[in-house]
């Protein structure tokens, strides 16, 4: 079966259009994903780059978009959602730890769904914890291990990881070592892991 790496950090605000759609996309393709949760933030700092905080003009027209785009996918968001998030480590560590552990991506949907359409941050509070919840998992157990050196280091680990392969954003998708950057190169991305090109 045909295979796409699905690169994403949760605070990524347009990762919300993948992360809701894109088992379904891969189902009706005949693909396997493989989630990979990263920490977006580390890379972008590297690279000086701050997308959307401090730039009202351009922060205005990526909710829009995304307001525009979501119903598409049978997605009905609240927005704008609180953003950014204080903390990107602590809910990509407990995703990674889930996806060892094979609750990663129903946490990743649950925190996801919080955050888009009840305004719950995905990195605290109720948010964080009944996103926990969701996935069968005890909240302050499962925070204490995230917390952990190991869960850390993991973190650490895969960011880097990202980056030898030139993913700097998320959503990222790396098939067959060819990168697609963006929600919006979903439909490239399958089309060639299912045929190694674009037509």
């Amino acid at each position: 079966m045909a295979q796409i790496d699905f690169w994403y950090s949760i605070g990524s605000t347009y990762s919300y259009l993948t992360i809701m759609r894109i088992d379904r996309v891969a189902q009706d393709h005949g693909l396997d994903v493989t989630w990979k949760p990263f920490d977006v933030r580390t890379i972008m700092m590297e690279y000086g780059n701050s997308p959307f905080i401090g730039k009202p003009v351009k922060a205005a027209h990526m909710w829009r978009d995304i307001a525009r785009r979501a119903p598409r996918y049978g997605l009905s968001p609240s927005l704008p959602a609180p953003y950014p998030l204080n903390d990107l480590a602590l809910p990509n560590a407990i995703a990674l730890l889930g996806m060892d552990e094979g609750w990663g991506v129903e946490f990743t949907r649950a925190a996801y769904r919080r955050w888009f359409e009840e305004g719950l941050l995905p990195d605290e509070g109720a948010g964080l914890r009944d996103s926990l919840r969701e996935a069968g998992q005890a909240p302050d157990a499962t925070i204490e291990r995230a917390q952990q050196p190991e869960p850390a280091k993991r973190l650490a680990d895969q960011t880097r990881q990202a980056r030898d392969l030139g993913v700097f954003g998320s959503p990222s998708f790396v098939v067959a070592g060819e990168l697609f950057w963006g929600d919006d190169r979903l439909a490239d991305a399958v089309q060639w892991a299912r045929d190694g090109r674009l037509s």
